[in-house]
């Protein structure tokens, strides 16, 4: 059985628990020692799991967003860095057939790519501009000779890394100073992982720089031109804020047993019959509930929607972003602080817990951004 054999969304998730709880067991270790993942991915891949949000006409299952938050914040309980690093892969994979802005031939082509178990990432970031959401022009190039072309630059945070076998690269095009994204298989010549990822955070993401040096590919791989004005709202992104609150449950799951378990001599009973731990719990509870209603919520929208109606929604998507990595950093907190001094033990996982939601506030969009949106949208209703 795998899941492209599956009846419903209820049996993949059945299914989905079973085969990520061998990534809890991993998690520790690839932390410990910065490691990539690389067993959890062959497992997600032979799955059929990468391949879920390729559309059923393509040959996939096409599920909704909603299906693949559940399924994502799933992956996070266990291991959040392997649920990140597959979020770009499926959400991207989603995005691309749900807006269908690249030539049929070319969906046609990365269906059955993924249907056969490759992994796609886009490659936005670099360390001269920042972040691409706050609209820096790349300095990766692109300059055609003959009928192809020819791609030189570096970018950071490139999530998965040494699994991806396409990279979708932003360059600007020397000639007319538009910028493309091009779709780039990473066997090619040229292409250079530097393995630079040493971050506290999502240890495990395999997030390096890759760098390109002449790296030649066909005139078609020019897969889209950016527009300027206003973007589409992205309803794909809220598997970030998925994978924050899957590491906010796994804490909220620590602290409850612990406070189960651990009963000390001076009050002779288990900490959680305390009230100054059930409040905290309480707390917890309160901040699930606010944040997975908000993101659940979003998606349902989301999925019932159109076209028209879904480019509404990038305030309320933010909003849930910021919500959700917000929210994720106080439970954890609030669970820690239940726990104590032994969250800080090094073989706890409370601490990477901290450490990985803290994470969440890199990711787009950034909070400054999300709330001088919601000021603007919320000035322009009252007009």
């Amino acid at each position: 059985m795998n899941f492209l054999q599956t009846k419903d969304a209820k049996e993949r998730l059945n299914y989905l628990e079973k085969i990520a709880e061998n990534f809890r067991t991993r998690a520790d270790i690839h932390d410990r020692e910065g490691t990539f993942p690389f067993e959890n991915m062959t497992e997600l891949k032979r799955s059929g799991y990468t391949a879920l949000t390729v559309p059923v006409e393509y040959g996939g299952k096409g599920i909704s967003l909603t299906e693949l938050l559940h399924l994502q914040e799933t992956i996070a309980e266990r291991d959040g860095s392997t649920a990140l690093s597959i979020g770009w892969h499926m959400g991207i994979v989603h995005n691309l057939f749900e807006k269908k802005a690249w030539d049929d031939s070319i969906l046609q082509w990365i269906a059955r790519e993924v249907l056969n178990g490759a992994l796609i990432n886009t490659l936005a970031t670099e360390r001269q501009t920042g972040s691409p959401t706050r609209g820096g022009k790349p300095h990766t190039t692109a300059k055609r000779h003959k009928n192809k072309w020819i791609i030189n630059g570096r970018k950071s945070f490139a999530t998965m890394s040494p699994v991806l076998d396409y990279m979708i690269v932003t360059a600007t095009i020397t000639e007319t100073e538009e910028v493309g994204s091009f779709i780039i298989p990473a066997n090619k010549e040229g292409i250079i992982i530097e393995e630079t990822w040493n971050s506290v955070a999502m240890r495990g993401t395999g997030s390096h720089d890759v760098i390109f040096q002449e790296v030649a590919i066909h005139n078609d791989f020019l897969v889209e031109k950016m527009q300027r004005g206003p973007k589409q709202a992205n309803g794909w992104l809220l598997h970030i804020p998925a994978c924050y609150l899957g590491i906010a449950r796994a804490a909220q799951s620590y602290s409850i047993q612990f406070a189960r378990e651990y009963t000390p001599s001076s009050i002779n009973r288990p900490i959680i019959e305390l009230p100054n731990v059930r409040q905290k719990l309480g707390e917890i509870e309160l901040e699930i509930m606010k944040s997975r209603y908000f993101m659940y919520g979003a998606a349902k929208g989301w999925d019932e929607s159109e076209a028209e109606a879904r480019n509404t929604m990038t305030p309320i998507l933010s909003a849930v972003k910021h919500e959700a990595t917000n929210s994720a950093l106080k439970i954890v907190d609030l669970a820690m602080r239940i726990v104590g001094a032994h969250s800080l033990a090094q073989n706890n996982p409370l601490q990477r817990y901290y450490r990985d939601v803290r994470a969440g506030l890199h990711n787009p969009p950034m909070d400054d951004m999300t709330i001088e949106q919601l000021a603007a949208f919320s000035i322009d209703q009252k007009k």
